[in-house]
């Protein structure tokens, strides 16, 4: 009992299926490698930038931040506070309420 014949048309087209298969691999494997090279050249320059300690010394925080920077922020804080509620204030919301007639035309309403 043969159900499946094979045929010289068959193992054609296995052998192309397999090979097709293994040609994707390869590329990927390629890709994921090229990643790696540049996922490690980055790492590398990332080592490679030093911050000395007076560049930290001279960061400013907000405890040594004197009155007018403290201003600034305060200001800018409280304009883009501003802007935030004057954007959401021309927000228009429409709600759906279920009509009588809608019900009737959709059970699921």
């Amino acid at each position: 009992m043969n159900i499946l014949p094979i045929t010289p048309e068959s193992w054609q087209l296995a052998g192309v299926s397999i090979a097709v298969v293994f040609g994707i691999l390869v590329v990927l494997v390629w890709i994921l490698n090229i990643f790696t090279v540049v996922a490690r050249n980055t790492a590398k320059k990332a080592r490679t930038v030093n911050v000395t300690l007076a560049q930290h010394k001279q960061a400013k925080t907000f405890a040594n931040a004197s009155d007018e920077d403290k201003a600034a922020v305060a200001m800018a804080l409280y304009l883009y506070e501003q802007e935030r509620k004057n954007r959401e204030s021309r927000v228009l919301t429409i709600t759906h309420k279920s009509q009588a007639w809608s019900a009737e035309l959709n059970p699921r309403l």
